[in-house]
């Protein structure tokens, strides 16, 4: 049977939902891991209260942070589902109705870029990307909401033929600049090569790996401990108060590419935002995050 128009509109909404109203496992997780190890009062403080706002926000069905962020949708259509409709349409008519139902309502953070004018609707709203599985009979949707803390110290540059060293130095010059504006602790990712908007895309796939797991390529495996490592000694701590919990993973990937290597990092708040589930060919749906 197909995946049909108003399964793939209704599981938007609710991806959508759901991220607002719960820190994912692993996250709580890292959280919990953090407090433990920290050695600062001050942010053993703000990572208690992250853990009792987000356990809070679960029980009683709230939203853990007001800023809603905008629509962002990763979606992964395998080459033996049957689909009805279009999904894109979908999607965008599960957010409308989701704006006209949500308690508490959402704020109007979708911006019109060159007038500043803010609703719930613009172009290319909500913003979504595709990639393919191959065989698999699903299509899998996975949202994660972008707001300032998950968005705006995102950054990329163009480097030729540069060594490890110069790639980790560009992280840790992002990471600074960012400073704890972008609500820390944080999730970090790192693209590496292939062109602009590939390493920017690799980047942002980074922050949805789990945390606590390891990187198959192991030069990159280890290039993320040194980068957790050094951004953790600056000090920052969560939401800015100090302490060693600056950011609680890194995540590198790469693609082949040119000589010239592109390089983007991308950063996800404490929350870390992130639902997913799967349609299936037979009408189930298989919640996943």
């Amino acid at each position: 049977m197909p995946i049909t128009h108003d399964a793939v509109k209704a599981l938007s909404a609710q991806l959508y939902d759901w991220s607002l109203r719960r820190v994912p496992a692993d996250t709580l997780g890292a959280l919990e891991g953090a407090l433990a190890a920290e050695t600062h009062q001050g942010a053993r403080d703000v990572l208690r209260m992250m853990l009792g706002s987000a356990r809070k926000a679960e029980a009683e069905n709230r939203f853990v942070c007001s800023d809603a962020g905008v629509p962002v949708y990763h979606v992964t259509i395998g080459t033996a589902a049957r689909i009805e409709g279009d999904i894109k349409a979908a999607i965008r008519e599960g957010f409308d109705e989701l704006v006209e139902h949500i308690d508490p309502p959402l704020l109007k953070h979708v911006t019109n870029p060159l007038t500043n004018e803010r609703g719930y609707h613009g172009r290319d709203m909500p913003l979504v990307t595709w990639d393919v599985a191959s065989g698999a009979d699903w299509v899998e949707m996975l949202c994660q909401p972008k707001a300032l803390g998950s968005g705006r110290w995102a950054a990329l540059e163009t480097f030729s033929f540069p060594t490890l060293a110069q790639i980790e130095d560009y992280v840790m010059r992002v990471v600074l600049q960012a400073g704890s504006q972008h609500c820390p602790p944080v999730i970090i990712g790192v693209g590496i090569g292939g062109s602009f908007d590939v390493a920017a895309r690799i980047a942002s796939k980074a922050t949805m790996r789990a945390i606590g797991t390891t990187n198959p390529e192991p030069v990159l495996a280890s290039m993320e401990q040194r980068l957790l490592r050094g951004v953790n000694a600056t000090g920052f701590g969560p939401m800015g108060t100090g302490g060693d919990t600056t950011a609680l993973a890194v995540h590198v990937d790469y693609a082949a590419g040119h000589g010239y290597t592109p390089v983007a990092v991308c950063f996800n708040c404490w929350i870390n935002r992130r639902t997913r589930a799967r349609l299936h060919s037979d009408g189930s749906v298989e919640r996943m995050e």
